[in-house]
């Protein structure tokens, strides 16, 4: 309604043009230029991305959402896909653009300021008196929201777990516990009856070796009720409710100990270990126990995914109110169809994996009310996969706000909570460790 008001204003005062002073002239130029700042300012205020092109493609406008997500090259005479820096988006604006296609939410991975970020995007075409006077592109960040739908999804999957546990879970343990005995007891039997036939030698390497294939078999069949039995525990502990006890504490030192403690499971296998702690990181509350399982877990699948030996890194750093432990390997990768899918109980591509290993991680880091993202790229010789926990530092002090002070205590709070570094020295010193 003000574009329309403001549009006829214009309009009328060029009508009225050569009866007008010089000042009226310039109170209608301040006017304008007025109601210029005012659309500007709604356009950088959006909570989406808007750029809008000519139809040689040239961008003639973009907001601020859209340049901080969508780096863009300097030059702006140039077709848009000129401009871009990411190569896929390029790409895309240059084949829909071409064409005069409509591309309605389509998702690419985009890198900002050093962190990857899902971005949808949509071009439409920009129409003027049904005329098409060139192009309008919408984008927006999804990334927060896909997070949370698979987070989503996965807790549907916990609860799913939890309602079929309670029925299953006693009915394959109880009889698993009964076969375990009864085996024993033949193994018994057997031992007792080759001790008593002993004395009877023209039958005794006969009646030997028949004793030792029964003993064989039985030995397998006490190995596969071993595994079932630790598939039964692993479920249970994945959907009964965790009993976490916390204490406060520095994440780098149980990440020592436990690095500590596979050295000779890592040494084995033929995998260097780095660990490359921030000596500034904060206490945070946490359960020792289970954060080494979880932290095992990770370790057991980068073993998995480096069969010839490699290299496995492990990261910690603050981040204003979160610290973040980054898990890296060299292994083989994970493919893109399956990342999505990785934390979902059952999920597995191992052949004797029971996929319970990531979602118990998923439980716990949750259970400390945190979060786990991973990156994976497929290749035979690396980069392999890197797993991301955060975990909240606590907050122990409450700060009040005095009336009329919001803004500069927003900004207290940000320079308290964000460190200036000096210019030039680039990331925060660390504390370089190899194991």
């Amino acid at each position: 309604m003000m574009v329309s008001k403001m549009k006829q204003f214009i309009k009328r005062a060029l009508q009225k043009l050569n009866k007008m002073t010089g000042e009226q002239i310039r109170g209608v130029l301040v006017s304008t230029v007025a109601e210029i700042d005012r659309l500007e300012t709604v356009l950088d205020s959006l909570a989406y991305g808007i750029l809008v092109c000519d139809t040689e493609h040239a961008l003639i406008m973009a907001n601020k959402y859209a340049r901080r997500f969508l780096p863009l090259g300097p030059d702006e005479q140039e077709p848009i896909w000129r401009m871009v820096r990411d190569e896929s988006v390029a790409e895309f604006f240059e084949a829909a653009l071409r064409n005069g296609d409509r591309a309605l939410e389509q998702e690419f991975d985009v890198e900002t300021k050093g962190k990857q970020r899902l971005l949808s995007i949509s071009i439409l075409p920009l129409v003027r008196d049904r005329q098409v006077s060139g192009s309008l592109i919408h984008l927006e960040d999804i990334t927060e929201r896909r997070g949370r739908e698979a987070r989503l999804r996965r807790m549907e999957s916990l609860a799913s777990l939890t309602t079929l546990a309670a029925g299953v879970a006693h009915e394959i343990k109880n009889p698993l516990g009964s076969l375990s005995i009864h085996i024993q007891l033949i193994q018994k039997a057997i031992a007792a009856e080759s001790g008593r036939r002993a004395g009877n030698r023209s039958a005794e390497g006969e009646r030997g070796a028949c004793f030792a294939l029964i003993n064989k078999y039985i030995g397998v069949v006490n190995e596969e009720i071993d595994r079932l039995n630790g598939i039964v525990v692993d479920f249970l502990f994945a959907v009964r409710p965790m009993n976490m006890e916390f204490r406060t504490g520095n994440v780098n030192t149980l990440i020592t100990e436990f690095v500590a403690f596979v050295r000779f499971e890592l040494a084995e296998a033929k995998i260097a270990c780095a660990l490359d702690l921030a000596p500034d990181l904060p206490d945070i509350d946490f359960d020792e126990r289970h954060l080494k399982q979880a932290l095992l877990n990770l370790v057991k699948n980068a073993i998995a995914a480096m069969p010839g030996g490699g290299k496995l890194t492990v990261t910690t750093e603050a981040d204003g109110d979160e610290i973040h432990i980054h898990i890296r390997d060299t292994g083989v990768g994970i493919p893109e169809e399956h990342l999505s899918k990785i934390f979902e109980p059952y999920f597995t591509t191992k052949e004797n994996g029971s996929g319970l290993g990531l979602t118990l991680v998923f439980k716990i880091i949750r259970e400390h009310q945190g979060e786990i993202a991973v990156k994976s790229k497929v290749s035979p010789a690396g980069p392999g996969s890197c797993f991301t926990i955060t975990l909240p530092v606590p907050q122990k002090e409450q700060r009040l706000i005095p009336y009329g002070g919001a803004k500069k205590a927003r900004a207290q709070q940000k320079a308290e909570t964000k460190p200036e570094w000096p210019e030039g020295e680039g990331d925060r010193a660390l504390h370089h460790t190899h194991c």
